[in-house]
């Protein structure tokens, strides 16, 4: 399956993984296949809450995307963060990669009743692996940097445990509020770089990007992952759907969307991440500020996908502000979330897509007004107008070298 591991010299085995791996391998691909699974997964729960005739429902559907998404994108980002410091050729780190990808899938099975029952399904994988993940790798650091911080991890992941547990143990809004503080809490930790009173900082960070070439790359297939989850979601949609004409030109709206966030990832912060880290002086902050960027953008695109679902079951509806919330609020985190990577790769603020955002923001006053496509539609001229303005920029030009402000 993998490489064996030897003896006196496992933490170096294991880290020896260097530049002669650049690609993700095969398994790795495996937990992106069913991440994209997860999410859509998470879509669909979503998207069945928010057309709910309950208003506070429909608002609630809302709160429940990120609840149930940031637990999905955590354990993805942190098997990749495993990958991009050790060899993943090693056996060790494939089985344990192959279990980051069980995990997920466990938790997927689970994300319908996710809040009414079913709850141990979710929780448990991932506090499992959350916790058990550096357990398994400590004992081959002993005198690496790393020991100590997989450390201070587990005491953080011992804190929001008891947030995942006690929200198991009940269910509705309880378990929502429970779960969403044990987010918090994972997500402040990692920020934090997983700091603990009296327990000296060390030379290494969480989010280090050890490898110049495979976690760029990573966080590139990540987009990718959720572009792709858009399409499995508006292809399910469509499939299951009675073909009118106000269906067939949201399924068109849809596509052009997604291709058209592709299209604004890509140019050109998203293209040359890679050559962003080895230029930053500060790799470290440069990871976490990679890292942050593309889970908010991730976060908008599984928004804009449930903006497509109530598009594609209702194109011709009555307009609600939790569904304009979605179409609308989709493309403009999005878009927060590329102006965030603007700035660690070129140092500068992107004002093309913060008057898109602004934009998207005045239209929501009229829209309140037109169906659901209509807003699709405005949407999607929005991004249109963001990547034929990047286009224009580009044009005649010499491709930019980035800047990383770190």
């Amino acid at each position: 399956m993998g490489r064996p591991e030897g003896g006196g010299g496992r933490s170096q085995d294991l880290l020896q993984r260097r530049e002669d791996v650049r690609q993700a391998n095969f398994l790795e691909l495996f937990v992106d296949l069913v991440l994209v699974f997860a999410l859509a997964g998470v879509v669909s729960r979503v998207a069945r809450d928010i057309v709910s005739e309950d208003v506070v429902v429909r608002w609630r559907s809302i709160a429940f995307l990120p609840v149930l998404s940031l637990p999905l994108i955590w354990l993805w980002i942190t098997t990749a963060h495993i990958t991009s410091w050790f060899d993943p050729r090693r056996r060790r780190i494939q089985w344990i990669v192959l279990a980051s990808a069980f995990g997920l899938l466990v938790m997927s099975t689970s994300l319908p009743y996710a809040f009414v029952g079913r709850g141990w399904a979710f929780v448990l994988p991932y506090v499992i692996l959350l916790c058990g993940r550096p357990l398994v790798l400590m004992p081959a650091l002993r005198g690496h940097p790393l020991r100590q911080l997989y450390l201070r991890s587990l005491l953080w992941c011992a804190a929001s445990s008891v947030f995942w547990f006690v929200g198991a143990a009940v269910n509705g809004n309880a378990r929502a509020s429970l779960w969403g503080a044990a987010v918090i809490v994972d997500f402040v930790g990692a920020q934090l770089r997983w700091s603990v009173p009296g327990m000296a900082r060390l030379p290494v960070s969480a989010w280090a990007t050890d490898s110049r070439h495979h976690l760029p790359e990573r966080y590139q297939q990540f987009l990718m992952i959720a572009l792709g989850e858009t399409v499995l979601a508006v292809g399910t949609t469509v499939t299951n759907q009675k073909v009118t004409t106000a269906t067939a030109a949201g399924l068109v709206v849809a596509f052009l969307s997604t291709v058209l966030m592709w299209r604004i990832y890509f140019y050109r912060s998203g293209q040359v991440l890679a050559e962003t880290v080895a230029a930053a002086r500060d790799r470290d902050a440069a990871g976490l500020a990679i890292g942050a960027a593309h889970i908010v953008m991730v976060l908008g695109i599984v928004a804009t996908a449930v903006g497509f679902e109530i598009v594609l079951k209702h194109p011709d509806g009555a307009p609600e502000p939790a569904w304009l919330a979605a179409i609308l609020g989709g493309p403009a985190l999005f878009l927060y979330g590329r102006i965030r990577l603007e700035r660690v790769v070129f140092d500068r603020l992107s004002l093309r897509r913060v008057v898109a955002i602004a934009a998207l923001a005045v239209a929501a006053v009229p829209l309140y007004l037109a169906p659901p496509l209509a807003a699709a539609v405005v949407a999607a001229l929005i991004l249109l107008a963001v990547a034929l303005a990047d286009a224009h920029h580009a044009a005649g030009r010499p491709q930019e070298p980035p800047s990383p402000a770190h």
